[in-house]
């Protein structure tokens, strides 16, 4: 079942940084502090560890071994391990959701590019006098200009994913990854440092257990899936260019740790600043666009942070869209035989195209389904696509791989896993009927 002229990663670092790189995107710089100020602080924190522990663990896990034992893409996978054709169905739609993320998520990656550059021009001066909400309204509603930063994020990530898994993906994230530690770092040490800064910190690591609710509850569950970068093909993806000999255990363990690791940072950078300077912290999803500028813009050196903090926010953007990239690219170079250069250009800009639309509807239009075309596509991959994906991949893990499971997770007993019997529980129950309720109150929301 080897493959001996496939990619691999240049080393076990490579892997984890470009992994972790996949799971670290805007979900933890974006969408975790805001989930957390709506959702009562750290009570919402401690139940998002666990859940990442137990089931972010487990699916991430699964992903990785279909990858590595087949050495193909998400539909691949899934024709090499299966002699039934359905199961390759799991596949396509890891295929169609990266696709359809990436189409809307280059959209908002290039508001990044926008935001660190008007962090040195017009944007601090009129988020000092409370006009950011204007600021970032008048931007979105432009598309000609939010169309333009879309392509040229594409763009990137067509270069670097042409550049081959070695070569392109792992040298970027080698490059990105630790400078959005170290960004993140700059930026925690300055919040912490504002007076009043305590009493963010205080809100952020003092549970009230009385704030979960079951809306919580499940708000923790879908982010910790989510936020993983699970159930559309990337990490099968990933998995497939890893080397036999590695400890496939160990490099799922720290893959989720750096993702959970960096979502709360992010918190430890935003929320003392946020309550220092007065600013509501359940602000929803305006708080990056629209509440941080007025925040860094009340700070010393407010110029040099704000800027900071959007290379962070494209740094985290960059490296998950090009796993994203690399999920498709990787069905036409495996099934098609297209070679890399030609199927990252031609993916690249079909995707691109597929976005214009989501760059046009916060100008408000077009509509479809009753809602913009952006929050339709977000509807698509985050409620029915990623959960249903996630679903079956544990099953087809914990169940139609039940013969070579073991020596795939072990390295055929190179690396043990002692605790190989309850993932497999979990794989095989728990995980699928945690993302079962994820796919069952998506639906009816």
């Amino acid at each position: 079942m080897g493959n001996e002229n496939r990619e691999q990663w240049g080393s076990k670092f490579g892997f984890i940084m470009a992994a972790a790189g996949s799971a670290i995107g805007l979900g933890n710089i974006w969408k975790f502090p805001y989930l957390t100020g709506v959702n009562g602080g750290a009570a919402f924190v401690f139940v998002y560890l666990l859940i990442v522990l137990f089931i972010g663990f487990t699916v991430m896990l699964a992903e990785l071994a279909i990858g590595r034992a087949s050495q193909k893409n998400a539909v691949g996978a899934f024709a090499v391990l299966s002699k039934n054709p359905l199961w390759q169905l799991v596949g396509w739609a890891g295929i169609l959701c990266g696709f359809v993320i990436l189409s809307y998520y280059g959209v908002v990656a290039g508001w990044s590019i926008k935001y660190f550059i008007a962090s040195f021009t017009d944007l601090m001066p009129i988020a000092e006098s409370g006009g950011a909400g204007d600021y970032f309204g008048g931007f979105v509603s432009n598309a000609t200009q939010v169309v333009i930063y879309q392509v040229v994020f594409m763009i990137m990530c067509i270069i670097v994913v042409a550049g081959g898994i070695g070569q392109g993906i792992e040298k970027a994230c080698k490059i990105m990854m630790p400078g959005l530690l170290l960004i993140l770092v700059i930026l925690i040490v300055r919040a912490v440092t504002l007076p009043g800064a305590e009493k963010g910190i205080e809100f952020y690591l003092k549970p009230d257990f009385t704030k979960l609710t079951p809306k919580v509850l499940l708000a923790a569950l879908g982010q910790a899936f989510f936020s993983l970068s699970l159930g559309m093909g990337c990490m099968i993806t990933y998995g497939s260019y890893i080397k036999k000999s590695d400890n496939l255990a160990s490099s799922a363990f720290y893959v989720v740790s750096m993702d959970t690791l960096i979502a709360f940072l992010a918190g430890f950078a935003i929320f003392p600043a946020v309550f220092a300077l007065g600013v509501e912290p359940g602000a929803g999803p305006g708080l990056t666009f629209v509440t941080l500028p007025g925040v860094f813009a009340k700070m010393g050196g407010g110029m040099f942070f704000c800027a900071a903090f959007f290379v962070l926010l494209f740094f985290a953007a960059f490296t998950s869209a090009i796993s994203l990239l690399e999920v498709v690219v990787a069905y036409f170079k495996d099934e098609l035989g297209w070679n890399r250069v030609q199927a990252s250009i031609a993916m690249g800009i079909a995707i691109t195209a597929l976005g214009v639309p989501s760059a046009m509807s916060l100008g408000g239009s077009p509509v479809i389904f009753g809602m913009e075309f952006m929050d339709a596509m977000g509807y698509l991959s985050d409620k029915i696509l990623m959960p249903l994906g996630g679903i079956f991949i544990s099953l087809f893990a914990g169940w139609m791989m039940a013969d070579k499971l073991e020596k795939e997770v072990t390295s055929d007993g190179l690396h043990p896993f002692g605790l190989y019997t309850v993932w497999l529980w979990l794989a095989r129950v728990v995980a699928p009927i945690a993302m079962a309720i994820i796919f069952y109150f998506g639906i009816i929301e």
